[in-house]
């Protein structure tokens, strides 16, 4: 009853806020893929903001029903405040929620879901339980879904000096071959973010290691 209550309520802000002006542009840029109400980030925010408040469900314990329910609703904004409520929730994650995560991430994916739930999610639960790395990561890594592989390719991306370079660079080699934009580009934002804190390493990773186009120039931003 209480989960209706939420998604009616956040519904009902979202709906009084829409903007259809807005919206086409917006479907526009995600290519046309998703339908949205045309709420731009800091408005959506803002109502995120409100509806958390009113509703205290940052103070309950984490709700995966919550998420589905508006990982079903078919404007993408929902989606985008699904993501704020795992972000906000990534110190009440276990372990078990491994298995869901990989399941938003092969949902209605594109690289903004995908981007959201790699990194912080994703990346939070591995450092938590290291051992989910050689348990699943290792396996999204070469999976036939586009999708897992960017996700193994990103989870490292907040890590910083704990970043485990040996396998992000394993990983890397597994997909330097791969021809689709979305590996390439996450190749790439790896290389990039990791340079940030290990240039030396990069550098000598990527003088040595195959790798296209794509990746080389987004890997090496920091680097020239």
């Amino acid at each position: 009853m209480k989960l209706t209550l939420n998604v009616a309520l956040l519904s009902e802000l979202f709906i009084e806020n829409r903007h259809e002006a807005e919206a086409e542009p917006m479907k526009k840029y995600m290519k046309g893929h998703f339908e949205f109400l045309g709420i731009k980030s800091p408005l959506r925010k803002e109502l995120e903001k409100q509806f958390f408040k009113e509703t205290g469900i940052l103070k309950e314990p984490f709700n995966k029903e919550f998420v589905v329910a508006l990982w079903e609703k078919e404007e993408r904004e929902y989606q985008y405040t699904a993501l704020t409520y795992l972000e906000k929730s990534l110190n009440k994650l276990e372990k078990s929620d491994l298995p869901f995560m990989e399941k938003l991430i092969t949902t209605k994916s594109w690289w903004d879901t995908v981007d959201g739930i790699a990194p912080k999610p994703v990346g939070t639960i591995a450092e938590k339980f290291p051992e989910v790395i050689k348990e699943t990561i290792d396996g999204w890594a070469v999976h036939d879904n586009m999708w897992l592989r960017r996700a193994a390719l990103l989870f490292q991306l907040k890590y910083k000096g704990k970043t485990n370079d040996a396998l992000l660079y394993h990983y890397i080699r597994q997909n330097a071959n791969r021809k689709e934009f979305f590996i390439q580009k996450a190749i790439g934002w790896a290389l990039r973010e990791y340079s940030k804190t290990n240039p030396a390493s990069v550098k000598k990773f990527i003088e040595a290691q195959p790798l296209a186009p794509l990746s080389i120039r987004e890997g090496s931003k920091y680097l020239n």
